[in-house]
């Protein structure tokens, strides 16, 4: 029986040093937090939503360039400056589920920064 709480993701490290990725994720609170190191804030556009660390600023983390890059290239205009890993997924039909990560966020992830790791 397949979990319906797997989606893919596509996760986007505020380090340049850590690639791009696209993997498959268990999707619930823990495992969020976990690859934000916090507090989940989510920004919903579309199709999407980015999982981010709300209290990133005051943890210090360093602003996540090539996220604020993609959220801008899609249609994000508000004031967002995401800090530490980005967790992109998304959105389900009914009101707070999610879904895969659409194909054109990894296609213009891919435009931007070049090759996008996949999951095994």
């Amino acid at each position: 029986m397949v979990n319906t709480t797997n989606y893919t993701a596509l996760i986007i490290p505020a380090e340049h040093a850590e690639a791009v990725r696209v993997d498959l994720l268990e999707y619930n609170p823990e495992v969020l937090e976990g690859l934000v190191c916090g507090v989940l804030e989510d920004v919903i556009r579309g199709d999407w939503c980015v999982y981010l660390n709300a209290e990133g600023h005051s943890a210090n983390q360093p602003v996540n360039v090539r996220a604020a890059r993609l959220m801008q290239e899609c249609g994000v205009d508000d004031v967002v400056v995401p800090r530490g890993t980005a967790v992109f997924l998304g959105r389900g039909r009914n009101w707070g589920t999610a879904a895969d990560v659409p194909e054109h966020l990894i296609h213009r992830a891919e435009q931007l920064f070049g090759v996008v790791t996949q999951a095994a």
